[in-house]
């Protein structure tokens, strides 16, 4: 595991192009905030078809903790001053799109759907957690708040594998173009 450096010198290691600490967490605060409200959007496409289904419930509980995970998570942009993706109107209609688009192949496609992002999600909140913690306390906070967000983030995997998932015709190939998009969404929104 590697020491993320503060600043560049011939000292530190880093080389040209290489991300100080201050813009690796500024990264992190973007995409993370970018994703939140990507995740409130296919919840919300969700529950525009599902409003009336049995997994109305289910998927209302998850959108109220992805909100909290948004307010979160856009509070910590403000104060630090980190300015958020330009991508947002793309992510409003996109995750939008997606929910909806999958609750429309039915209830299970839409908890395929939401287990495939929150498998790409995992990743990505383990990986930060993982540079964070090379950062000491500096950013003890922040990696807490990624530490607790990815274990809701796990409760909504289980949640959509409980509601049959991956009983969607196709699940394979519905998952892999789910990832794929998701993780396209997180490079994008870490650097436009």
């Amino acid at each position: 595991m590697s020491k993320v450096k503060k600043k560049y010198s011939s000292k530190t290691g880093l080389l040209p192009g290489d991300l100080t600490q201050e813009q690796l967490i500024e990264r992190m605060i973007r995409v993370d905030q970018a994703g939140e409200y990507g995740a409130v959007r296919i919840y919300e496409g969700q529950l525009s078809i599902l409003a009336g289904s049995d997994n109305a419930p289910v998927i209302k509980h998850m959108l109220d903790q992805e909100i909290e995970h948004l307010e979160t998570f856009s509070e910590i942009l403000k104060k630090r001053r980190v300015r958020p993706t330009a991508l947002m109107p793309l992510w409003h209609l996109a995750g939008f799109a997606l929910g909806a688009g999958t609750a429309l192949m039915g209830k299970k496609a839409a908890m395929a759907c939401t287990v495939a992002v929150e498998e790409v999600i995992d990743e990505h909140y383990a990986a930060q957690v993982e540079k964070l913690e090379c950062m000491g306390n500096d950013e003890k906070d922040l990696k807490n708040t990624c530490e607790r967000f990815r274990g809701e983030e796990l409760e909504h995997r289980k949640i959509g594998l409980e509601h049959g998932a991956e009983q969607t015709p196709g699940y394979e190939a519905l998952s892999a173009l789910v990832k794929t998009g998701s993780r396209m969404a997180i490079w994008l929104s870490e650097r436009i």
